[in-house]
């Protein structure tokens, strides 16, 4: 179990990385040795990523592992590397707040992603309702002397394009900015408009947003360059180069296939 003087210290550092402007950039690992090559390309952060985790232990991704399961793979994580960890929680598994806070300190996790997504519904959350929940989960962590940083993702976006929708994104700004505003005030340290790509809209919400903002680097999203300029503080990969690494394999072993065939 990482010491509590380590996560207390790796929780500062994370915070103090959110710069606006010069980007904590996470590509997001999976697993023991993903967060090892992360660590070895010189990043200071490993982000773990929800749907990567998942489909190696062999679940699907928006809560269908079991939590226990997510978060031991999470601790591993924390166990292999000298760096904060930072963990995709999800939604929260429908743990209570004291439980799920509990967990991610046990787990050495120096923050987490907390989604407003209510996967059970197949709906957003009421942003009243998931401020009060984020309050709580803050509240929690201060009474555990647990500085977790709250990295609160806001899955408008998101939540229009997987809807069928791709309503232009500078309509659904305002309403992100005002989650993002109440769980900012709930005890956010961070706000992650996941999905948001559209540049004009990005700056918009970068501009009125009250927290460090985290992008989603998607291909269709700016380049490094224009999202630090666009004042972004956090770029995340999130389960991209997990996709991407099990392409690659898989054309590997179609190769070895094709050469193995008499």
């Amino acid at each position: 179990m990482t010491s509590l003087q380590t996560i207390a210290s790796r929780c500062e550092l994370l915070r103090s990385l959110h710069v606006p402007g010069t980007p904590l950039v996470l590509p997001n690992a999976w697993d023991v040795a993903s967060a090892r090559a992360v660590v070895a390309a010189g990043f200071p952060v490993v982000a773990t990523t929800s749907g990567g985790v998942a489909a190696a232990l062999g679940f699907e991704d928006h809560e269908h592992a079991p939590s226990d399961e997510m978060f031991a793979a999470a601790a591993r994580i924390s166990r292999s590397v000298d760096v904060p960890v930072t963990v995709d929680a999800e939604a929260g598994y429908g743990m209570e707040p004291r439980d799920l806070v509990a967990a991610l300190k046990d787990a050495g996790a120096a923050g987490s992603n907390l989604e407003d997504s209510d996967h059970a519904a197949g709906e957003l959350r009421d942003p009243v309702e998931h401020a009060e929940w984020l309050d709580t989960v803050r509240a929690a962590a201060s009474e555990q002397a647990y500085g977790l940083v709250i990295n609160a993702r806001i899955d408008v976006f998101l939540a229009d394009i997987l809807g069928g929708s791709e309503t232009p994104q500078g309509e659904l700004v305002q309403g992100a900015l005002d989650r993002a505003h109440a769980y900012v005030e709930a005890g956010a340290d961070c706000v992650f408009p996941i999905g948001l790509w559209e540049t004009d809209a990005l700056r918009a919400f970068v501009a009125e947003a009250p927290a460090p903002v985290n992008v989603l680097r998607t291909p269709r999203a700016p380049s490094l360059r224009d999202l630090a300029d666009a004042g972004v503080a956090r770029v995340s990969y999130g389960s991209l180069l997990h996709r991407d690494a099990m392409s690659t394999f898989g054309g590997v072993l179609e190769s070895i296939a094709a050469e193995a065939k008499p």
